[in-house]
């Protein structure tokens, strides 16, 4: 990804994603994930909701030598993903339905998915039931909207241009329960030794122009401007833009678009652990920040 220039918009969705926010989000957490969980290098691994499989090809490029398995919905993400590494197995699937036997993982990944399961439950059991006794799960997923500033304030001009449904799909990207409760639905699917760590990543787009453009093109988001010629479109894209910016703090828009961006990290091991005293399941909930 280019520090300064403007991002080119060229490609079909799935590649933009590979190119630019792979570079800018997704390899950010991923790195974090796996330094989390630290995966054995003879580990049987999975990774679910993989889109274009940064997580998985993150760890066969450390050295993993088990087998890597990334399973996803999307047939155009999965197919970037082949394109980029023909030595993990690519799965088109569900996470609620894995097909996959009981047993069959020793370590189970999810990077910024489970907040667009439609059932997080049963998706979290799935986990549990694809790992082999004592294996371990590594998630990652976007806490309150409110807690990522560039986020936010896009939503907010989204619903002040386009009306205020159109901030729906960007805000379903985001969680707005707590840590502690994350680790409960973690406890009650099956996970044991829960632990959720709220962390904090500083981001960086070349601008904010570049941020609203690909939100507005490049995603599910790209619908809302359907209707709208090509001139028109970037008109409203740039009104949109110049919005948000107005929005943030300057101290972000130095030069580049620079904004911190929250997630709740989970690790857990399989298996069952209740507090028997209070029925409150345990978990362990803590705070880190990294730039």
């Amino acid at each position: 990804m280019s520090g300064h220039g403007h991002w080119q918009m060229d490609a079909s969705a799935p590649e933009l994603y590979e190119r630019y926010l792979v570079p800018a989000i997704t390899s950010v957490w991923a790195t974090d994930l796996l330094e989390r969980v630290v995966p054995r290098r003879d580990e049987s691994l999975l990774d679910i909701a993989c889109g274009t499989g940064v997580v998985a090809r993150l760890a066969a490029q450390r050295g993993h030598a088990g087998r890597l398995v990334g399973i996803d919905l999307n047939t155009a993400m999965l197919a970037v993903a082949r394109t980029k590494s023909s030595t993990i197995e690519w799965i088109e699937g569900s996470a609620l339905d894995l097909p996959f036997e009981a047993n069959t993982f020793d370590l189970v990944l999810c990077q910024l998915g489970l907040q667009f399961f439609p059932n997080r439950p049963p998706a979290l059991k799935e986990m549990v039931r694809v790992l082999k006794p004592g294996g371990r799960v590594g998630l990652s997923v976007y806490s309150a909207i409110e807690k990522t500033p560039a986020a936010h304030a896009f939503v907010q001009s989204l619903d002040k241009y386009l009306g205020s449904e159109s901030s729906r799909t960007k805000r379903s990207e985001h969680l707005s329960c707590t840590a502690r409760e994350v680790g409960a639905w973690a406890s009650r699917a099956g996970f044991d030794a829960v632990n959720v760590v709220t962390v904090t990543k500083q981001i960086t787009f070349p601008s904010m122009l570049d941020y609203v453009r690909f939100q507005l093109t490049a995603t599910p988001m790209a619908a809302l401007l359907k209707e709208k010629d090509a001139a028109e479109g970037d008109r409203v894209i740039r009104s949109i833009s110049a919005d948000a910016a107005s929005r943030l703090d300057p101290s972000m828009m130095d030069g580049r678009l620079t904004f911190p961006q929250e997630s709740f990290v989970m690790t857990a091991s399989k298996g069952a652990h209740a507090d028997e005293r209070s029925g409150v399941p345990r978990a362990h909930i803590s705070r880190s920040t990294s730039v």
